[in-house]
């Protein structure tokens, strides 16, 4: 670790075996770093403790005429990556008016310290209260033309293009304050560009609505019965919780860490707040971290999240108690796959971890399986160094291979 591209930063190191209960390394560890996406990790614990086996996509309650929905934060809803869809076919199928209730949704589309100039990019879509395609739009460009996903986002987004020169990136922008986009196109390049869109519960309708050929209202805009039963009785599962994980900390999807949140937030508070949910966990089930940590956010995004290499430590611990080891391994990136990938490439099976980056930063924290049957939990935070990212990210590989090969 006093490799030339980190050295100029700060370094926090704990190992821990807990065959022995022993540290078997510390450097910093009861020191304060900004984790970026190791922060999944602490979303990940809250959603395998109070998901169940499967997500609620919505919650509903039915009269006569009606059935009234419930948003969840499920942000599965009509996503790319996931092919099945009960919700949809659910509601295809009802002969009922279908209602979408407004609810009183706290937290704002960004988190606290994230970067607002981000806004455009994929990995800063907007929280919502029912997300639609991810809260995005995927731009599919082939040189002079372009397809999306949702296939008729054309309908419900202003969409202009512009024919660059020869040898011009091209690139999708979106205005900050709506959803006009400008596609820019040159006549060489393949490229797929997905880009957040100001997302509200009146828009999912329409996109809803779309693809199901059916209205849908807001129920506060909609006159109902009296005696409608106003509290929801009924529940429609999307996915299988470990699938939505899956992809959380392989590809280390923000929007699935925030979103998360907010459905452990929902079950287990009856409302999302990201803030309160957190507050809530750190005062019950993660109350003995050894620090007192400052969580902010979901995904690690923002600077404002502070923890030590020792709550690491103490958050793996508790999970592999608490869910096993061979779950968390069919939940977290192994060597050369998802965010490790051509990294510990001779060491697939070795290491079951989650990364973190953002600028100047990079951290990795999980299990570690060594040649001579050792097991111990990791945790690595380097922070404020003048490197760059894979440096930063090879150092820590490189430590922790002699790790697997020596111990």
């Amino acid at each position: 670790m006093n490799d030339s591209a980190v050295i100029t930063g700060h370094t926090g190191i704990s190992i821990y075996e807990p065959a022995t209960g022993k540290y078997i390394y510390n450097l910093n560890a009861d020191k304060n770093f900004t984790p970026s996406s190791n922060i999944k990790l602490v979303t990940m614990y809250a959603a395998l403790k109070y998901l169940g086996d499967s997500l609620v996509g919505i919650k509903y309650s039915l009269d006569s005429n009606n059935i009234i929905i419930y948003p969840t934060g499920d942000p599965t809803l009509l996503h790319p990556y996931f092919k099945t869809q009960p919700v949809v076919n659910f509601l295809k199928n009802t002969s009922k008016n279908i209602l979408v209730k407004q609810l009183n949704f706290k937290p704002k589309p960004y988190g606290n310290g994230w970067a607002w100039n981000d806004y455009p990019d994929y990995y800063m879509a907007e929280r919502s209260p029912m997300p639609i395609y991810g809260n995005c739009i995927t731009f599919n460009c082939n040189k002079t033309t372009f397809e999306t996903i949702p296939q008729n986002a054309s309908t419900f987004f202003n969409i202009k293009t512009i024919a660059q020169e020869k040898g011009e990136q091209i690139n999708v922008e979106r205005d900050f304050f709506n959803n006009n986009f400008t596609v820019l196109l040159n006549n060489k390049s393949k490229e797929n560009i997905t880009v957040p869109f100001i997302s509200s519960l009146t828009f999912t309708n329409k996109l809803l609505s779309d693809t199901i050929h059916k209205n849908i209202n807001l129920s506060n805009t909609f006159n109902l019965k009296e005696d409608v039963d106003i509290q929801p009785k009924f529940k429609i599962y999307s996915q299988p919780t470990d699938s939505l994980l899956k992809q959380m900390m392989h590809n280390s999807d923000n929007f699935f860490a925030e979103q998360t949140l907010l459905m452990v937030s929902n079950e287990k508070l009856g409302y999302m707040s990201d803030k309160d949910i957190i507050d809530t966990l750190l005062k019950t089930d993660l109350k003995d971290f050894p620090s007192k940590p400052r969580w902010v956010d979901g995904c690690g995004l923002s600077r404002y999240n502070l923890f030590t290499p020792n709550d690491f430590i103490f958050l793996l611990d508790k999970m592999k108690t608490e869910f096993g080891m061979e779950r968390l391994k069919s939940i977290l990136t192994t060597g050369n796959q998802g965010t490790l990938k051509n990294y510990y490439v001779n060491n697939t099976g070795f290491i079951y971890a989650k990364t973190g980056s953002m600028s100047n930063n990079v951290s990795l924290s999980g299990y570690l399986f060594t040649k001579k049957n050792k097991f111990y939990i990791f945790s690595i935070q380097l922070n404020s160094f003048a490197g760059t990212g894979k440096a930063g990210r090879r150092a820590i590989e490189k430590f922790l291979v002699q790790i697997i090969k020596n111990n």
